[in-house]
């Protein structure tokens, strides 16, 4: 997600949030509705709905996080009548983007926008960053397995796999993965994807998915077959980055992403254990 984008995104999410006389955060659905780009009130009603069922199983109030509210609206010649709205803690707002489509982006925003406890445009956008690159690195794992699994499925074997992997990592930054190793500083065990930037990992990923089309797509059933056509695909990408000022093997190495998962997972854990309810002032 660009740098412009979670500036604006933080923006339009801190300007609709409000406060209950003791302090609470609260957005009112009907916002936020518009904020996560949903066109239909009843379309977000089912989205509120399920988030609702997810806090019931655990045995608390609904009210302490979804409150009724009424909100009066314009309907033209200075008369107005009152339409249903919901008061909603920031970990309601968290379950019910946890209920929508992470694909959207201003959902995926949302995901982790509403938990991270800091009001910080900066910290929200190191932390949202953050969790792109493990989200990269996770889809990269899962299209490497299925490459993985279409080698087996095509050719009857994947002893292979690594060294087709290795192939295409030769291909993307000119240089072999033992070289790259080196010149980040890995130990020979640690998976150079693990401290590649965003960037690298969906170039990867792209390529890798190339590879499993044409493959499917041209009956490839030798493992020689796929290996040319990783390599070709992984050159393809490397010119688009070249063309783009993007020079592969320059960029430097990035924190291992198992600590920055283990981190984020910690993180999140702590600031929705005891999140704050609406009516903490009566008890």
């Amino acid at each position: 997600m660009k740098h412009e984008i979670i500036h604006t995104l933080t923006h339009n999410f801190e300007s609709h949030a409000n406060q209950t006389e003791d302090g609470t955060e609260f957005w009112l659905a009907r916002d936020l509705q518009h904020l996560l780009e949903y066109t239909k009130w009843d379309n977000f009603l089912s989205v509120i709905s399920k988030a609702k069922s997810a806090w019931e199983i655990s045995g608390e109030s609904i009210d302490d996080h979804f409150a009724d509210v009424g909100k009066m609206v314009s309907i033209g010649s200075g008369a107005e009548k009152e339409i249903p709205d919901l008061m909603l803690t920031r970990y309601a707002c968290y379950l019910i983007a946890q209920n929508g489509d992470p694909r959207k982006e201003t959902i995926a925003f949302a995901q982790r926008y509403f938990a991270i406890q800091t009001r910080k445009a900066e910290l929200i956008e190191q932390k949202i960053l953050e969790y792109e690159r493990v989200q990269a690195r996770n889809k990269l794992r899962a299209t490497e397995k299925e490459l993985s699994q279409v080698i087996f499925e095509q050719t009857g074997g994947n002893q292979n796999f690594a060294l087709i992997r290795s192939k295409g990592d030769t291909a993307l930054f000119n240089k072999t993965t033992q070289q790259m190793k080196i010149k980040w500083g890995l130990s020979g065990t640690k998976p150079l994807a693990d401290h590649m930037p965003t960037i690298l990992l969906k170039a990867k990923d792209f390529a890798t998915e190339i590879t499993i089309f044409n493959a499917k797509q041209h009956k490839m059933k030798t493992e020689n077959q796929i290996s040319n056509e990783h390599i070709t695909n992984n050159k393809s990408v490397r010119n688009t980055l070249l063309s783009r000022g993007i020079v592969p093997e320059n960029l430097n190495p990035e924190e291992d992403i198992n600590k920055i998962e283990r981190r984020l997972q910690t993180e999140e854990k702590k600031a929705l254990k005891n999140p704050e309810k609406l009516n903490d002032n009566d008890k």
